[in-house]
């Protein structure tokens, strides 16, 4: 199966709603402090958040999925135009296919001529690293889409799941250690879902990457994607919910801030401002999430990714004003209570 074909099936299995990990994430397990006297103006409440020297009208990064098949361009060219009007970061899906066929190009380039002051992430597997990336390559995945930064996705659990996938993962912390070497962007380093640990965490901010999206497991689950594609013949579902739960990631790779000087995104099964706030109490910088955005415009396009958003927003706002806080980079500790 081609790689447009497959990258079609994840967009198909990822909004059935069907392809979700059994384990949860675990925001379930703690509750809000809620403040009876918070003394606070709702019309003071912002939810504007500073990430990456930039500030952003909420804390939520549109997690690449998208590109290189057939409607691709028309997806993308939606969540472009979105975050062009609300100012929201995105970043596109795997450029690997437009490396190997130019023709794909323009599914991703849509992008910047929706959404020419956004801030737009290309994107490209760790696997794509072994041995290095060349100049040449580099070049064209950035200035395809004029990139504001660059996402390395590590994905060792949906390879070994899909029957086309990588098989050699040596080599990939070299390759992303020389990737930021390589160019002045800021590398923005994320699984996809099955979670990323402290162990990995040092390593990887050891390379020079800057930000680390844990993309914890609890929402997506790539092995049941990859398990349920009717091209795989030999399925094995004991690994459907195999990751880290992305609240664990966070709380774990919070520590790491005492070491390094990095932001965290913290991702996998956000699918509510609750779950965004509380990632932001528990130290992540920023939140990200692909399923419900996608969902959204496959079945109701930009008016559907409007709806979300302005769900998303109004609660958000209720929850900073219920907590007594101002701004989301209030949340703390303490604005959560873990449930006996």
């Amino acid at each position: 199966m081609s790689i447009k074909d497959r990258k079609k099936d994840h967009v198909d299995l990822t909004t059935s709603g069907e392809v979700d990990y059994q384990i949860p994430a675990g925001f379930e397990q703690y509750y809000f402090a809620h403040n009876a006297l918070p003394e606070i103006n709702v019309d003071e409440v912002s939810t504007e958040v500073r990430f990456l020297d930039r500030t952003f009208s909420f804390p939520l990064f549109i997690s690449s999925m998208t590109g290189g098949y057939t409607d691709a361009g028309a997806v993308n060219a939606i969540i472009a135009e979105f975050c062009e009007e609300y100012n929201l970061p995105f970043g596109v899906g795997s450029q690997r296919v437009m490396l190997e066929d130019p023709d794909t190009t323009s599914s991703f380039s849509v992008v910047r001529e929706k959404a020419p002051n956004a801030f737009i992430a290309s994107n490209i597997g760790g696997a794509q690293l072994v041995g290095g990336l060349s100049k040449k390559k580099l070049n064209l995945l950035i200035d395809s889409i004029e990139a504001n930064a660059v996402i390395v996705h590590l994905n060792p659990l949906q390879e070994l799941m899909q029957p086309e996938g990588d098989r050699n993962f040596k080599g990939i912390e070299k390759g992303i250690a020389q990737l930021c070497r390589d160019t002045s962007l800021p590398i923005i380093v994320k699984e996809t879902g099955a979670g990323i640990s402290a162990e990995v965490g040092k390593r990887l901010l050891n390379t020079g990457v800057e930000v680390i999206d844990v993309a914890g497991a609890g929402g997506t689950s790539w092995a049941k994607v990859e398990n349920q594609r009717v091209s795989n013949k030999n399925p094995d579902s004991r690994f459907n919910d195999w990751g880290i739960p992305t609240l664990k990631c966070v709380m774990h790779l919070t520590d790491l801030k005492k070491e390094y000087d990095f932001e965290l995104i913290a991702s996998g099964g956000i699918r509510s401002s609750q779950d965004i706030a509380k990632t932001l109490c528990f130290g992540a910088d920023f939140s990200a999430s692909a399923q419900p955005v996608i969902k959204a415009v496959v079945e109701n396009g930009y008016n559907g990714l409007e709806q979300l958003y302005q769900k998303w927003y109004k609660e958000l706002v209720t929850i900073l004003t219920l907590l007594g806080c101002k701004t989301p980079s209030e949340l703390a500790p303490e604005h959560l209570k873990l449930k006996q």
